[in-house]
């Protein structure tokens, strides 16, 4: 098959190359999909570049966590009625060395999540770890209704599902963008109101439109944005970081936060728990299916081109979802 893959860490232009790879086999309680369209996170270009102390779990590592495409082949304890099954995919990389940048991919199957008809290939390859990710962050601390959430970053892929999946579930949306362009992207998602936090006004304007205080922030950069989400979070509020972008380990502001009987939540899908991993991709295959989640594609790269796709990724411009397609 034809697959990308490195053999070291290091910068994409160097370490990832493009070939033919053996293809693999579904081993007990496995599937085999044969991709369609591969989405890239930033997990996968912070793993093959070894941020973070990563290092290479495999002599040679096929980057990639989702994607979504047609179950081709089963292993034994499969139910035969899967084949011929349209999936997308989440976690693939997590624990494994072959992941989704590839024609096929292997893995468990409960990480091959039933692709409604009528939802393309690609809606399903943007999903995955960031859809996973912002359900776990708007929902672990119980139902949104009638409350206000704030979420950083909400351009992003997480910010965007964050933004959606709160607003379906009955909440006020604030976010936090940038540049125009993404802000714009924020109110598509269907923030009610979107603050640049690079204003020094920022954390007024978030208190005055949320009256006093925010009960839930969904976090892109726990340590960078910790002055902006404990000034605006609520008693007994709950900030659920899923990353943090500080040069340094970021100090709390104990009392500040305790004060108020702040939760801080940590949140990561690939340790999520076995019920909330059920829910969240139950309640997301039922909202495809009533077409109420939108899929932006920031650009489509060919398997050739995956360095690209990753350089696009690492700059942190793309608005949308960065895609591997067949071309």
């Amino acid at each position: 098959m034809r697959a990308a893959w490195y053999a070291r860490p290091g910068a994409a232009d160097e370490v990832l190359v493009v070939g033919e790879f053996p293809e693999p086999e579904p081993g007990i309680g496995e599937v085999r999909v044969r991709l369609r369209a591969t989405g890239v996170n930033p997990a996968d270009v912070k793993r093959r570049a070894g941020v973070g102390g990563r290092t290479m779990i495999a002599a040679r590592v096929v980057p990639g966590d989702d994607g979504a495409g047609v179950i081709d082949r089963i292993g034994p304890r499969v139910p035969v009625t899967r084949l011929g099954s349209r999936v997308w995919v989440h976690s693939a990389n997590h624990g494994r060395p072959l992941g989704t940048s590839a024609e096929y991919v292997v893995v468990p199957a409960d990480r091959a999540v039933a692709l409604p008809e009528g939802v393309s290939y690609e809606a399903g390859a943007c999903l995955g770890v960031p859809a996973l990710t912002a359900h776990r962050a708007v929902f672990a601390d119980g139902p949104v209704a009638g409350k206000t959430l704030l979420v950083t970053g909400g351009a992003g892929a997480v910010g965007h599902y964050a933004i959606e999946l709160a607003k379906h579930g009955g909440a006020t949306v604030l976010a936090t963008a940038s540049t125009p362009e993404k802000q714009k992207s924020a109110l598509a998602a269907g923030a009610d109101h979107v603050v640049d936090y690079r204003s020094d006004n920022a954390a007024a304007e978030i208190l005055a439109l949320s009256n006093g205080g925010v009960q839930r922030v969904v976090d892109v950069a726990f340590g960078a944005n910790l002055p902006l989400t404990a000034a605006v979070i609520a008693t007994n509020g709950t900030i659920a970081a899923y990353g943090s972008d500080a040069v340094a380990e970021p100090a709390l502001p104990f009392y500040a936060l305790m004060r108020r009987g702040v939760t801080i939540r940590t949140v990561r899908v690939f340790t999520m728990p076995s019920p909330a991993m059920c829910a969240a991709t139950e309640h997301i295959t039922r909202l495809l299916a009533d077409n109420v989640l939108t899929h932006p594609v920031a650009a489509r790269f060919p398997l050739a081109d995956i360095a690209a796709a990753h350089r696009l990724v690492e700059s942190g411009d793309a608005v949308g979802k960065v895609l591997i397609v067949e071309r």
